[in-house]
């Protein structure tokens, strides 16, 4: 009996790290998609990243009532218990990327007709394939229990924070010489933000693959690329 429960026990949380998976990949496609809406003013693109944001929410619930079940009924310990608790803060965390991938394709509707400056927008676009680059690693990092790779993808967010504060220079240039931008780079404003914190979240899953595995995350102060903007009240 007491075998058959362990095994029973291994099932649950595989189906639990599936989920998360699932939703982990999901979340990727949705900040793909919203890029690909920006960089080709594709209106269609953006309302299908909109409207997928339900199934991104869909799987955090299941996995808030999996792990719930999990707590109650096998009490886990050690490892396990890690494993668990871990598992709703990383799906938290991609529910907030998908939350922000959402934000980013409402923007770029917004923009469609607008006069953005391309380079600008090439910018974003840069900005969100670094972050969509370091969410695949670190899904593969998840689904590997990749220690090492982890903390690859939490070093590059320095890089993410980098050339977040070069954008956001960018911007604030385009506005102060030319008016007429600045309806639209506010609008690109708010989505670097967004995608620069979604990069964010991505280091939190990196910490939390560390801590399932070890018990801890890195021990190193992560250094933060984008520390000058908040100096000297250049602050967002």
């Amino acid at each position: 009996m007491a075998e058959h429960t362990l095994k029973r026990f291994d099932e649950e949380l595989e189906k639990l790290s599936a989920t998360i998976s699932e939703m982990g990949g999901l979340a990727e496609s949705q900040l793909a998609q919203s890029l690909v809406a920006l960089r080709e003013r594709d209106t269609e693109a953006a309302e299908k990243v909109i409207a997928e944001d339900q199934r991104v929410d869909a799987l955090d619930e299941a996995v808030q009532a999996q792990t719930v079940q999990l707590l109650a009924l096998r009490q886990p310990m050690a490892v396990d218990l890690r494993v668990i608790l871990s598992s709703i803060k990383i799906a938290a965390a991609l529910e907030r990327i998908a939350d922000y991938a959402k934000n980013t394709a409402k923007r770029s509707i917004v923009l469609t007709g607008g006069n953005a400056p391309l380079s600008a927008v090439n910018g974003i676009d840069r900005l969100g394939r670094l972050v969509r680059t370091a969410l695949k690693d670190v899904l593969d990092a998840f689904a590997h229990g990749d220690v090492a790779k982890a903390h690859d993808v939490w070093q590059r967010d320095e890089e993410i924070d980098q050339v977040y504060t070069g954008l956001f220079r960018e911007l604030l240039t385009y506005m102060m010489e030319d008016p007429r931008t600045i309806t639209a780079c506010t609008h690109l404003l708010f989505m670097a933000k967004n995608i620069e914190r979604a990069g964010d979240h991505v280091t939190n899953i990196a910490e939390l693959v560390s801590f399932r595995t070890t018990g801890h995350g890195f021990d190193e102060v992560r250094p933060k690329g984008s520390a000058a903007l908040y100096a000297a009240g250049n602050a967002p």
